[in-house]
């Protein structure tokens, strides 16, 4: 009886057979597609119809790639935006520095003038804060004792009178504001040239004039410094009128004013280097007189014998 493999187990040509068979067919398409240039057609149509499997296939290669790229982008643009803000408040702060210097070139411009104009000695000075007293208004300057600086002197701005020194060290000074409530100075109405004195209001701010009640004063008058005192020159800004009280009660108008000078608006001042030495008045020959009465009695009192009683 003769054996024989089921068919589903039967094989042809032998697998070398076959390997040579399709080698030479290949050769020979090869061969004819150099020579005749006819498989150029079939080319494009099998890549046409292969494109939409390539596309699938690197889908995945392309989302991989495209999402290190997103994070790498991402990564980029942060640092780019911080350094971009760094960049933006840099140029903030010098763009608010370069106004301030402006301000301050612009601030001792006019100082430099109002010097001119003036005619006494001075010396600019800077303020470096504020006293730490909240009863008073005072500031302290960097000029003192080596700069000429003696108490007593007064102290301006390019608009008018800003306070006066009150006590003095040997490199810095302190000066007490003209709305500080124990500073008083004459002045006199810059229109009509009535003499008075103003008088501070402390941590109001404001200034305080007393005239007689049919006293030419009106809102809006502007008041300088009257120069009797023999410390602030003759003609300086001081105030400006802005309400005029009339008390029944009494004989005098109380007036409101409000300080010319940039109190608290710039670091730089002028300070005036009068001679605060004031000399003293000359007696008159009563006064003379009388003393040498009340010498002469005094003496004759001391020399007299005592006589002891009975």
């Amino acid at each position: 009886m003769e054996y024989s493999p089921p068919p589903l187990f039967k094989q042809g040509a032998s697998a070398r057979v076959k390997v040579v068979f399709f080698s030479l067919v290949a050769i020979m398409l090869l061969l004819i597609d150099a020579r005749l240039q006819t498989l150029g057609l079939v080319r494009q149509v099998v890549g046409s119809a292969l494109y939409p499997l390539q596309m699938v296939a690197v889908m995945p290669r392309d989302a991989v790639h495209n999402l290190g790229n997103y994070f790498a982008q991402l990564g980029v643009l942060q640092k780019e935006n911080a350094s971009l803000r760094q960049t933006q408040l840099s140029q903030a702060l010098n763009l608010q520095q370069d106004a301030q210097l402006k301000l301050e070139n612009a601030q001792l411009r006019r100082l430099l003038a109002t010097s001119e104009q003036v005619r006494v000695k001075s010396v600019m000075a800077e303020i470096l804060y504020d006293a730490r007293d909240s009863f008073s208004r005072r500031i302290i300057l960097n000029r003192g004792i080596q700069n000429g600086v003696a108490l007593g002197q007064p102290v301006i701005d390019d608009r008018g009178v800003v306070g006066q020194v009150t006590r003095v060290f040997p490199l810095t000074s302190e000066v007490t504001l003209l709305t500080d409530k124990d500073q008083a100075i004459p002045v006199q109405v810059q229109r009509n040239g009535l003499r008075s004195v103003v008088y501070g209001k402390g941590q109001v701010g404001n200034l305080e004039l007393r005239v007689p009640s049919n006293a030419d004063i009106k809102a809006g008058d502007i008041l300088v410094t009257s120069g009797i005192d023999g410390i602030y020159p003759p003609g300086l800004f001081v105030a400006r009128a802005t309400l005029v009280e009339n008390n029944a009660s009494t004989t005098f108008e109380r007036i409101v004013c409000l300080p010319i000078a940039g109190l608290d608006r710039y670091k730089e001042v002028l300070i005036l280097l009068v001679d605060t030495h004031i000399i003293a008045r000359p007696e008159d020959e009563e006064g003379k007189a009388k003393k040498i009465n009340r010498r002469v009695t005094r003496d004759s009192a001391e020399t007299s014998p005592k006589v002891p009683p009975p």
